[in-house]
């Protein structure tokens, strides 16, 4: 071939492959037409040119033919931004990268709308807008660390690293990465397309979008990924981000938003941690309404901490973690499920949650609220001070249910004492305990929100424990050793012979006698510290010989040796 024939086949290439090129912009300005990316005098939206009717000059420069490309027509952005960071991201976000720059250079709000290359002036846009004005919700600003990462690469290694994330080569095509591999602003947005609102590559509806690339575990089978309950948006003020209007419909915007989030970390909606949660379940949409939970008396409190918990906090012993608890310490909302689903004896709702084992090590995956509760209860205790002062004091709630104690409630293990009559049916001496089954709502209807929320009774008990000193016995006051114990059997002294006298006569309550988790064999003995034994000192003191001890004779038999009451116990031994 001739070298001006092959230079003419070259320009018709060239001719060709932007006539085609040219008529697809043309298609997606027609699509424009309609959504707010039209700047023109034609746009639909409030942000409008006064006087230019070009649709695509706004984004785009008309053809050239010396460029043989369609090249962007907006000043360059010199912008610096602050990208999104948080402690369990597992890839580098630095500056905004190719298609995500360019889409900032309008949505930071640093270049004027009308500051094209292609024009010697300002195009002036109606009502004098010059900038994106900062009370839209597309208005990004420079500070990119409350909106999803960006110009990050998303590769296979990425994908291995965090198992939550979907392998780039299994993405559906709606979700493109640039030729660097990078997720952009156009992963998720199509400019030229508003189909599916907010100019969305697919639609959203049950997280659709969102999951093409998160794999969250168990969210498939989680009550906010299946519920059909209609959100209440009326009862309490709802952030609405979407207009969908059941919890699965809304999905991972129940909780996260995606740009211009108010807590930054996690992209979640409310600055408050707890309000996330308590938006929903306040009563409104949740047909429990933890909120009035978490008002009581005594109860977990989750409202007097903002900004200290983190998902990848560590509770092993020996970490520097400050105090606190949040609805997420207990609670994973990407796995939680109905609350009547129980799985390896762990509720529906606790699913997902992280743990520390009876063996003291952290776990992944809780099996049992024990294993929770272990997580600010045991080595990394949150609580500094105990409200009972007792002969031997601990506070690892871990090592008072240890195995191999003197004695301790069964919780996690079985207990130690094999002759116990006054155990209520279905109870045995081989019965496990969780946690829940002394601390929980005060709620015994069944009808409102169970679980250690809140409660009526101190120590966020289920049913009253009078530990005051003294106490008149009935079945109220210690109701919650009634639910397990026969009171018959107790006042009958069927196991103790002094049961009766001591706490209807003297009014002696049981915590005087009895530590109700248990001993550590670190520090009690099964001689001295058997069936609970570990005095109140607050009642409780040395007899004139200054011994302070109980000492364990045989089946329902023993001697103390101690002055309670202003009484003296010198080898006091019973039955007598």
């Amino acid at each position: 071939m001739e070298m001006r024939h092959y230079k003419f086949a070259i320009q018709l290439f060239v001719f060709i492959l932007m006539t085609v090129i040219y008529q697809s912009l043309a298609i997606a300005g027609s699509g424009i037409r309609f959504t707010k990316h039209n700047l023109s005098t034609s746009g639909p939206g409030s942000i409008r040119a006064a006087s230019r009717d070009e649709i695509c000059i706004f984004c785009h420069t008309p053809p050239n033919p010396k460029l043989y490309q369609f090249k962007w027509n907006r000043v360059n952005a010199t912008t610096t931004y602050t990208p999104y960071q948080s402690s369990t991201l597992r890839s580098k976000v630095g500056q905004p990268t190719g298609s995500s720059r360019l889409c900032l250079s309008c949505h930071d709000g640093t270049i004027a709308l009308g500051a094209l290359i292609t024009e010697s002036a300002e195009i002036s846009f109606k009502g004098g807008i010059r900038f994106m004005p900062e009370d839209k919700p597309a208005a990004l600003g420079t500070d990119l660390s409350d909106d999803h990462p960006i110009s990050m690469v998303y590769d296979a290694r990425l994908a291995a690293e965090n198992r939550e994330l979907l392998l780039p080569s299994l993405l559906p095509p709606e979700i493109e990465l640039d030729d660097n591999q990078q997720l952009q602003c156009t992963s998720c947005h199509d400019p030229h397309d508003d189909s599916h609102g907010k100019f969305l590559v697919m639609s959203n509806r049950f997280s659709r979008l969102c999951t093409a690339c998160h794999v969250m575990e168990g969210w498939p089978q989680s009550a906010h990924a299946v519920s059909n309950v209609m959100l209440n948006r009326s009862k309490r003020k709802m952030d609405q981000n979407t207009a969908y209007r059941t919890v699965a419909e809304n999905g991972c915007e129940n909780c996260h938003r995606p740009h211009n989030a108010s807590s930054h970390e996690r992209l979640l909606a409310y600055r408050f941690e707890e309000d996330n949660c308590l938006v929903c379940h306040d009563g409104g949409t949740a047909a429990g309404d933890i909120e009035s939970e978490l008002q009581k008396f005594s109860r977990h409190p989750v409202q007097d901490y903002v900004g200290i918990h983190d998902a990848a906090e560590n509770f092993t012993a020996g970490a520097s973690l400050r105090a606190h608890v949040e609805c997420t310490d207990c609670h994973d909302p990407h796995q939680a499920g109905k609350k009547a689903a129980i799985i390896s004896g762990l509720p529906g709702a606790n699913m997902g949650a992280t743990g520390i084992t009876a063996g003291g090590q952290p776990t992944a995956k809780a099996q049992s609220v024990n294993e929770i509760c272990f997580k600010c209860h045991g080595d990394l205790s949150m609580v500094t001070e105990l409200r009972i002062t007792r002969k031997i004091e601990q506070i690892n709630t871990r090592l008072e249910f240890a195995a191999g104690n003197p004695s301790h409630h069964p919780v996690g293990t079985t207990g130690v004492n094999a002759d116990v009559p006054s155990l209520l049916s279905p109870w045995t001496v081989n019965s496990l305990m969780t946690c829940t089954d002394c601390h929980n709502s005060d709620n015994r209807s069944g009808q409102g929100p169970q679980g250690p929320h809140g409660s009526n009774f101190k120590y966020l008990l289920e049913r009253q424990y009078e530990t005051r000193d003294p106490a008149v016995e009935s079945a109220a006051t210690y109701a919650l050793c009634y639910k397990c114990h026969s009171r018959a059997s107790i006042l009958r002294d069927e196991s103790f012979p002094l049961h009766s006298k001591h706490v209807v006569e003297q009014n002696t309550s049981c915590s005087i006698c009895h530590d109700p988790h248990g001993i550590s064999g670190l520090q009690g003995n099964f001689e001295n510290n058997p069936h609970l034994i570990n005095f109140d000192l607050s009642a409780v003191g040395p007899n004139v010989d200054g011994a302070l001890a109980f000492q364990d004779l045989g089946r329902f038999r023993g001697r103390c040796d101690l002055a309670c009451h202003g009484r003296e116990h010198r080898q006091a031994q019973y039955p007598q």
